[in-house]
């Protein structure tokens, strides 16, 4: 009988949110578009809204409305956001699956986005995966967004983990700029708003086809 995995050398895993595990893209295309009515201006295409997606709330109001109505927008993005979230996020194929698996076999799993750690647990529950997670990381006023490490740093931190023993997986150059300020390893998944062909030059451990294929790299890598 093969000896057992010994849970303790298994690495932390940390995870991106939107576009990673979720397509969250009509809520808040939803609420950015409401954001900008405030203003008198026209929603955006959801093809552009994908594409601004991923360096937190203020730079995505910045871009909307522009720099010196950023704030107001900010303040009324929020204000619409919770009433969508939910409705407008689902899990992307096969996470429940892989999150299922990799629980299983003892990986200890985090969240880390650029979106208030509130809603993102709020959605991980309604969606039935938050108990994955032992923690939900996000910006705040200790904490700025990703890239700066600060969030990976307090998640490792707390889980006892070192950068060695740490990877992100994410979908976006700002997920590779994210893992390695850390000193992390980092895996991408062209699932979100970046296609293979254009991740393809950042830096990255490994460029897989689709989540579900985690499982078996980390097998071979961990």
């Amino acid at each position: 009988m093969a000896a057992a995995r010994n849970i303790s050398s298994l690495p932390f895993l940390v995870f991106d949110l939107d576009g990673t595990l979720i397509d969250g893209y009509d809520a808040i295309g939803e609420a950015l578009a409401y954001a900008m009515g405030k203003f008198g201006l026209e929603a955006l295409p959801p093809e552009q809204v994908r594409v601004m997606v991923g360096q937190g709330i203020e730079k995505l109001l910045e871009k909307a409305v522009g720099r010196d109505t950023a704030a107001e927008g900010v303040r009324l993005f929020r204000e619409r956001y919770p009433q969508v979230a939910v409705s407008g996020s689902r899990l992307l194929p096969d996470v429940a699956a892989v999150l299922a698996a990799l629980g299983g076999r003892g990986y200890r799993m985090a969240v880390a986005s650029n979106k208030p750690a509130r809603f993102s647990r709020m959605i991980l529950d309604a969606c039935g995966v938050g108990a994955f997670f032992t923690a939900v990381g996000g910006p705040d006023e200790h904490t700025p967004t990703k890239p700066d490490p600060e969030m990976l740093n307090r998640l490792m931190a707390a889980q006892g983990a070192s950068p060695a023993e740490t990877i992100v997986i994410g979908d976006m150059e700002v997920d590779s700029e994210f893992a390695r300020a850390a000193g992390c390893r980092v895996v991408l998944v062209p699932s979100g708003s970046r296609t293979r062909e254009e991740l393809r030059t950042v830096d990255a451990d490994a460029l897989l086809d689709s989540l579900s294929d985690l499982p078996l790299w980390l097998e071979g890598k961990s």
